[in-house]
């Protein structure tokens, strides 16, 4: 095991929001060019890119590397999770997804995906630069809400080489149903998303990220209070991936399903916003984890909001210590 982290395919340089941290983008998948996402890179001009992000210094010694993907509507800033990992000795990697966070590029259209192995092809950059920088340790990845998703399907297809040696899911968005996305028939929504995928199906105001915003300090024309809308060729990529799962999935490595006690209504004001998920039914996420694998690990967080790591003090501090108690029990 090395004490520092070596990087032999490019140079990181300063990142432009987080003071002590370093960046480095990278070219992303393209996707078939006649899939409704090529599409939406059409439409907008550009090709997608992906932007890793860590801390200009870690642990001297760490015993593995956690890789963060970020949900919908959101981007990394959330730097005391990297330092909850860092004081358990733990280097710390985030992936900014393309059309997402620092990877947005004029024209694009924000969080779009069209096929979740778009983003699934940017973690697997994400993962095979953390084995590079740090060589010979274990990588956990961290997903939440729909990086959750992703992380869980992407573990399934590198369940026999490449893969992760453990997941931790954050509030992981596992169904449509009883959540802040109101589903469309999938009879109809398919149809939809390959003739028009780029089609707004639901847009609302986020109060979940308008509360947030009191209490964190992040770009709001990165993680938008106002909402992201949802398209047709998104909706029915997630869909896909959540029918995957309720099949069930065959992770081989162990699994850490992390969600709120309770689910509670995303309104404006409303008590829910500061205690409970009102983003995903919990009930649902229960129900679905145990299909993800054989070794499933669940931790229930009472007073957790949908991102687990930005939930106020106690149950904030509850979830962070549930991880890395966790990470304790892997091999380094």
């Amino acid at each position: 095991m090395t004490a520092r982290a070596t990087d032999a395919t490019g140079t990181w340089v300063a990142d432009r929001l987080l003071p002590g941290y370093v960046a480095r983008t990278l070219p992303g998948w393209r996707p078939d060019p006649v899939g409704p996402s090529a599409r939406a890179v059409a439409a907008g001009g550009t090709a997608p890119v992906l932007t890793l992000v860590r801390p200009r210094r870690g642990p001297d010694a760490p015993r593995g590397v956690v890789v963060h993907l970020h949900g919908y509507n959101d981007y990394f800033f959330a730097t005391h999770l990297a330092d909850a990992f860092r004081d358990a000795g733990w280097a710390f990697l985030a992936v900014d997804a393309r059309r997402a966070g620092r990877s947005l590029r004029p024209g694009d259209v924000p969080h779009y995906q069209g096929d979740l192995r778009e983003q699934a092809s940017d973690l697997s950059r994400a993962v095979a630069a953390a084995r590079r920088t740090w060589p010979g340790l274990s990588v956990v990845v961290h997903g939440h809400s729909t990086g959750g998703l992703v992380a869980a399907l992407w573990a399934h297809a590198h369940r026999e080489r490449g893969g992760a040696d453990a997941v931790v899911l954050d509030s992981p968005f596992l169904s449509v149903e009883r959540s802040w996305v109101q589903p469309l028939q999938d009879g109809v929504l398919r149809p939809l998303a390959r003739r028009v995928p780029l089609r707004v199906v639901a847009a609302a105001p986020s109060r979940y990220a308008e509360r947030l915003a009191e209490r964190w300090d992040f770009d709001a024309t990165l993680k938008r209070p106002e909402g992201v809308p949802v398209r047709a060729g998104w909706l029915a990529a997630v869909r896909a991936g959540q029918l995957r799962v309720a099949r069930g999935l065959g992770i081989t490595v162990p699994v850490l399903v992390a969600r709120s006690a309770r689910s509670g209504v995303d309104v404006a004001g409303g008590a829910d916003l500061d205690g409970a998920d009102t983003v995903l039914d919990v009930a649902t996420i229960a129900a679905l984890a145990p299909r993800l694998g054989a070794d499933v690990r669940e931790v229930v967080v009472d007073g957790g909001v949908h991102d687990l790591a930005l939930s106020h003090d106690a149950p904030r501090a509850t979830y962070l210590t549930a991880v890395t108690d966790f990470l304790t029990t892997l091999p380094t």
